[in-house]
């Protein structure tokens, strides 16, 4: 049987939101969005899950959401620790933060042996998301074609404060860039700030950003690890410092060894960045259980 694979990165520190956002309630019966996710996922096709998280979380993942999906997908750990790093290189005694999403995917290594989907574990994307991935991942027929789940980036935003999101350069549906910024309300209108701080710009209606939701094949895998090393060389000793998908994802373009494709979905997207954004999930979810979209217990 084929295995359609989705790796779920979990290991993130929750800075902002206060605690582990990742297993925070949303749902009736206690349903982290993890679980929403994974239902979703389970209804597109996914028939296997990968939790990309820290060591010290492994029993309280296991004791939560592992037992809840125990016999519906496969399910494994992999870990993602600061010294899980290319021969040579050491994180230094100051570094607390996890190596960013590239790092995480880095983490999965060696329990990837064909294409395969990656989400945050703290966004809520919807089910069209997941069946957007699906398709891509059964009819692509290129190693170096990938895929990007596309939303508007107003249907991203938190009332609570600024997110990070990648605002998506596309022309005639394919990605030319991926601009990471910081974006939020100010004055009435939607500001990007570029992490790489290039001016700030206006969102407009028709902006696109990427929430981390895409498809890969593992020639991206081995971009990851290829392009690891010389990420530590200049950055290594910034404790700060990411080793993000979109920035892999840009080096890909611009060296033209990849085609990035985006696919737009109307769905709107929910998280927790901080934690005053909880109760709009919660609301969300229950507006979905009253509409049909998923059972009160999920799980049942």
């Amino acid at each position: 049987m084929t295995e359609y694979t989705l790796i779920i990165m979990a290991a993130g520190l929750s800075e902002r939101f206060g605690s582990l956002k990742q297993i925070a309630p949303v749902g009736p019966n206690g349903e982290f969005i993890i679980d929403y996710s994974i239902y979703d996922a389970i209804k597109a096709g996914f028939n296997r899950v990968i939790f990309v998280i820290k060591k010290e979380h492994e029993v309280l993942f296991k004791e939560t959401i592992g037992n809840r999906i125990a016999g519906k997908i496969k399910v494994e750990y992999v870990f993602q620790e600061l010294n899980d790093l290319p021969e040579g290189y050491q994180a230094p005694i100051n570094r607390t933060k996890p190596w960013g999403t590239g790092g995480a995917i880095y983490s999965a290594r060696e329990l990837l042996k064909s294409s395969f989907a990656v989400i945050n574990a703290d966004d809520f994307y919807g089910l069209e998301a997941y069946e957007i991935i699906m398709d891509f991942l059964k009819n692509n027929e290129s190693r170096n074609h990938y895929l990007a789940v596309g939303y508007k980036v107003k249907n991203t935003l938190s009332e609570n404060g600024t997110v990070k999101r990648g605002i998506a350069h596309v022309k005639n549906g394919i990605i030319e860039e991926i601009i990471e910024s910081q974006v939020g309300f100010e004055n009435g209108d939607i500001i990007a700030r570029p992490l790489d701080e290039r001016p700030a710009f206006k969102i407009t209606d028709d902006d696109v950003a990427t929430v981390n939701m895409f498809g890969f094949t593992t020639n991206f895998l081995k971009a990851v690890q290829s392009k690891f090393s010389a990420f530590l060389d200049s950055h290594l000793d910034d404790p700060k410092a990411e080793y993000m998908i979109p920035n892999i994802i840009n080096e890909e373009i611009a060296g033209k060894l990849a085609t990035v494709y985006i696919k737009n979905t109307s769905s709107k997207w929910y998280g927790v960045t901080y934690e005053s954004d909880k109760s709009t999930v919660v609301n969300a979810i229950n507006t979905y259980i009253a509409e049909g979209k998923y059972p009160k217990d999920l799980w049942k």
